[in-house]
């Protein structure tokens, strides 16, 4: 038997902090009790005294970047550095290469995580314009929703036929998670910048390309579908002030039928970073300005906003390099969101409960998760230890995605995770990931 006794810890876990012990076994959390002894000489007693026990967080939004686009990341690179950030749960997006929009593609990649993934695994099936017979066979118990990009992404997967989007709505029960940028008012920006700056945009003008304005028509047009239809709708990487007004902190979280995401890079970066960061916060949406991040911050804290995510989506350096209009979006950031979180406490803006609420409780909530995203008896132990006053620094050589850079590069954080259990086994430890994948296919109550 696996047996696991963590002792002293700071125990988060449903608004509160509590000093005790948790006792492992096998995969799940069998006891927690102020105080626990070890039943047996072959137990794994680990003090964790000064440290914080959090649930391990749940991230709804991550690009793994496999199958086709493996020169960037795979399933088991990618999920090696989330279990090293504290993230023992990824919900990984349809934009692969072949697209997962049927079936057969979306079990493809099941399949790959079952052999590969260091993580507990979901999968959102794709939406088209044209699969909604392919949409309607996807499983709600094994799968964590439908995704609908309705701002344009890799392959044949913006949704922009207005008939072909409402019959999504009215047809599926499951959740429907959208990437919200309107396509002409990106595309009529674009030209404007051409004009004026030829091949030679800076990366500055990004949040002006793809715009407050771009964000607000599709983000509300979706909501307005959301409400007409009576679909489950969860919107992913709000970015701006303006689109906070669609959003309602009036109804208890599980009662809500539209819920919304806020990422890591939002609540950190604003424009004027563009200029020590260029394509490295290249992000879709962009990352936007300081009073865009100040009202995505009040939101959060009063609940318009229900949980963070990180959007991880690594590119090569090579790629980023290139020049605006070559540069893809996106960037590396699920070894870092815990502690870029934990720094946020720091700083006095949010509370070490309120972290685990929203990158926790929250997600397992929202997608009705199984046994996970809790500390709880009977719950599947995927449990992290973080210290909050450990502080080190980000360098090449502790960065685990594959693509080898971070936009943290250079900066020291003040706490560290330490230990990461993924159902129940000891997966990281001070830098490093045990080499054995045992993450499991997410289950769903519903």
């Amino acid at each position: 038997m696996n047996t696991v006794l963590i002792k002293n810890a700071k125990i988060v876990n449903e608004g509160k902090i509590t000093e005790g012990d948790v006792l492992i076994e096998n995969e799940f959390i069998s006891e927690i009790a102020s105080s626990i002894s070890a039943k047996s000489s072959d137990c794994n007693i680990i003090d964790a005294e000064g440290n914080y026990l959090i649930p391990g967080a749940i991230d709804d939004q991550v690009h793994f970047r496999e199958p086709g686009l493996t020169h960037k990341g795979t399933i088991a690179s990618e999920s090696r550095a989330a279990v090293a950030g504290g993230i023992t749960s990824f919900i990984e997006q349809p934009n692969t290469v072949p697209n997962a929009v049927t079936q057969e593609l979306l079990e493809d990649k099941y399949q790959i995580a079952a052999k590969t993934a260091y993580a507990n695994y979901s999968f959102m099936m794709g939406g088209t314009n044209d699969n909604l017979e392919e949409l309607l066979k996807t499983n709600p118990r094994n799968v964590a929703g439908i995704k609908l990009f309705l701002g344009s992404s890799t392959g044949n997967m913006l949704v922009d036929n207005e008939e072909a989007l409402e019959k999504i709505f009215s047809s599926t029960k499951m959740l429907i998670a959208v990437h919200c940028e309107d396509e002409a008012t990106i595309k009529a920006n674009l030209e404007r910048y051409k004009l004026q700056f030829g091949d030679d945009i800076p990366v500055d003008c990004h949040h002006l390309i793809r715009s407050e304005e771009a964000c607000y028509l599709s983000s509300s047009k979706a909501i307005a579908l959301a409400k007409k239809t009576g679909a489950r709708l969860h919107v992913f990487h709000l970015s701006t002030a303006k689109e906070m007004e669609l959003f309602t902190n009036a109804i208890p979280l599980e009662e809500k039928q539209i819920t919304a995401e806020v990422c890591i890079h939002h609540l950190w970066f604003t424009d004027a970073d563009y200029k020590t960061k260029g394509n490295l916060i290249k992000w879709n949406p962009a990352v936007k300005t300081a009073n865009d991040r100040a009202a995505l911050w009040e939101a959060l804290l009063d609940d318009r906003i229900d949980v963070i995510a990180t959007d991880h989506a690594p590119h090569t350096l090579e790629e980023k390099s290139q020049n605006y209009l070559k540069a893809p979006s996106g960037g590396p950031l699920v070894q870092h969101a815990v502690v870029a979180l934990f720094e946020a406490h720091h700083q006095g803006k949010i509370s070490v409960e309120r972290i685990v609420e929203k990158m926790c409780h929250n997600p397992a909530k929202i997608f009705k998760i199984e046994k996970r995203g809790f500390i709880r008896e009977g719950y599947y132990a995927d449990l992290v230890l973080v210290n909050p006053n450990l502080p080190w620094n980000v360098k090449k050589e502790n960065i685990l995605a594959q693509c080898g850079w971070s936009p943290f590069e250079g900066y020291t954080f003040t706490s560290r995770v330490t230990h990461t259990f993924v159902n129940g086994q000891l997966v990281y430890h001070n830098f490093k990931v045990k080499e054995t994948p045992v993450g499991q296919r997410l289950l769903f109550n519903r």
